[in-house]
């Protein structure tokens, strides 16, 4: 186990460390403190657990003083630790989506899925163990459902788009979003002075741009002070935030649409979508865009992989 966890605090009582998982500051977990409680948003994987226990060390907490472990959605990178992390947390409650919940219960599912993707010995490289959880201990958060975390109020946000069992968490009190993949990617050591540049998530299997699009603007009616993303760290979401991240949305859409038939849809999407980032990096002053190429290519190959599955599910039905 490392001592070597940042613990960021971004707000008051709000705290971002990474989870570990695939590369640095690639995954993000945050941590709420309200009066020596604490509700963990996202978990990372089995591998990260190690990781929040030392972030709430050094915050003089641990893991009894959790009450709550909220996953945005049910995919391994935010939720695939949930299992074990619930074994360690033994007063928490598991908060999911009611579309995510089953898969949090049993992860049959979810497991097959994944290793169909990877395989069995590099699923358990990435995401080691996954641990079901007590049906007892799960609660099921619907549209606007509001938690009263000892006193401050976390409200739950239905927003579908980047996934169908995915929500927003509003922390009324530091006028915080917790975005999960909703609000798409954009990464810190990308950014160039002030200027930050986002693009969508489109990971298989129920990407739908018209609902993301409409899930950016509800989350925009809550005039957030600051989007928490998973990937990652938290950002200001400016009028050309949303309009750069909007614009992502409807240019991979439109790629998908041009070339998911063709026999190299493969490549001509990653490459599309590869190139229009880089330009978006160049825009904002970025110079190496090397290091951009080598930062972006996971999500570009899952975004690619996710835009070719909406087409061929469109087509299909």
């Amino acid at each position: 186990m490392t001592e070597n966890i940042e613990v960021r605090r971004i707000a008051s009582g709000v705290s971002v460390i990474d989870s570990g998982y695939f590369s640095k500051d690639f995954a993000a977990i945050y941590i709420i403190q309200q009066n020596n409680k604490v509700a963990i948003i996202e978990t990372g994987t089995t591998y990260s657990i190690s990781n929040v226990q030392i972030a709430l060390e050094k915050i003089h907490l641990s893991f009894v003083d959790v009450a709550y472990i909220i996953p945005t959605h049910v995919h391994l990178d935010h939720a695939g630790g949930a299992g074990e992390l619930m074994k360690q947390c033994q007063n928490a409650s598991l908060i999911v989506h009611p579309r995510g919940a089953r898969h949090m219960i049993d992860p049959t599912k979810l497991i097959a899925g994944a290793m169909a993707v990877y395989g069995k010995q590099k699923f358990k490289k990435l995401y080691g163990e996954i641990i079901p959880i007590e049906a007892s201990r799960v609660i099921e958060a619907v549209d606007n459902f509001i938690l009263d975390f000892d006193g401050r109020e976390l409200k739950f946000i239905d927003t579908p788009g980047h996934a169908k069992h995915h929500f927003c968490i509003w922390d009324k009190q530091t006028e915080s979003m917790f975005t999960g993949d909703t609000f798409g990617i954009s990464y810190r050591d990308l950014d160039h002075k002030d200027e930050i540049y986002i693009f969508p998530s489109t990971s298989p299997v129920q990407f739908d741009p018209e609902e993301l699009i409409k899930s950016i603007h509800k989350i925009m009616e809550y005039n957030p002070q600051r989007v928490c993303l998973t990937h990652f760290a938290a950002i200001r979401p400016t009028h050309k935030v949303v309009e750069q991240l909007i614009d992502g949305i409807h240019f991979v859409s439109n790629l998908a649409k041009k070339y998911a038939t063709e026999d190299d849809a493969k490549l001509l999407i990653h490459n599309d979508m590869m190139s229009y980032f880089l330009k978006g990096f160049k825009k904002i002053g970025v110079k190496d865009l090397d290091f951009c190429r080598e930062r972006l290519e996971l999500d570009v190959k899952i975004n690619t992989l996710g835009l070719i599955y909406w087409q061929q599910n469109i087509s299909n039905v």
